[in-house]
């Protein structure tokens, strides 16, 4: 399953920091589920879509959406 956080973010034109504000997340934590260093889970995904304005599943590709 691919994250498609970052590009989600960006057609937003919402900042890394300003997603942190609006989702109660840290930018740390932002910035390794971007990077594919850590998985977001549940709740973090439902966070990250009401802060975006999105539905959950916009936020990541895979075969079983």
């Amino acid at each position: 399953m691919e994250i498609l956080i970052y590009d989600a973010r960006k057609s937003k034109d919402i900042s890394l920091h300003e997603l942190s504000n609006l989702t109660g997340i840290g930018s740390s934590t932002l910035n390794r589920i971007e990077n594919k260093i850590t998985s977001p889970t549940l709740d973090q995904l439902e966070l990250i879509a009401i802060a975006l304005n999105t539905k959950i599943t916009a936020l990541f590709l895979s075969k079983y959406k």
